[in-house]
């Protein structure tokens, strides 16, 4: 149970990671198991800005997106990666109805795309 994330593209080597406290910016795609899309920034045309590792979103995100626990590594600024978050990690056992059901395992393609008041040197 947890989180679980597979690299569908590395970012460059030496990019920025972002750090607990930081504003990130990404796009996603979130769907349930069975392949039912429930949200998209991609489909809204607008990135997503969020402070990470605050529990302002998921905890699935912090750690999939920070990293450090169970061996994952924090994402770099220009990877995409799809997290596979158990409901321990997302919306728990009542869900967040009616888009997400009750205990609901959920899949999120994420693309960092930058750090809010961080260039890259």
């Amino acid at each position: 149970m947890g989180v679980t994330k597979e690299i569908i593209r590395p970012g460059p080597a030496g990019a920025l990671v972002p750090q607990k406290g930081d504003t990130i910016i990404i796009h996603y795609t979130g769907t349930l198991e069975d392949g039912k899309k429930f949200d998209s920034s991609v489909d809204r045309g607008t990135p997503f800005e969020t402070p990470i590792g605050v529990s302002r979103v998921i905890k699935g995100w912090d750690v999939g997106i920070l990293g450090g626990e169970n061996g994952i590594v924090a994402m770099r600024v220009g990877e995409k990666a799809k997290l596979t978050i158990t409901h321990d990690y997302a919306y728990g056992e009542r869900g967040f109805p009616p888009v997400i059901p009750p205990a609901a395992t959920l899949i999120f393609e994420v693309e960092l795309i930058g750090i809010k008041g961080k260039e890259e040197l």
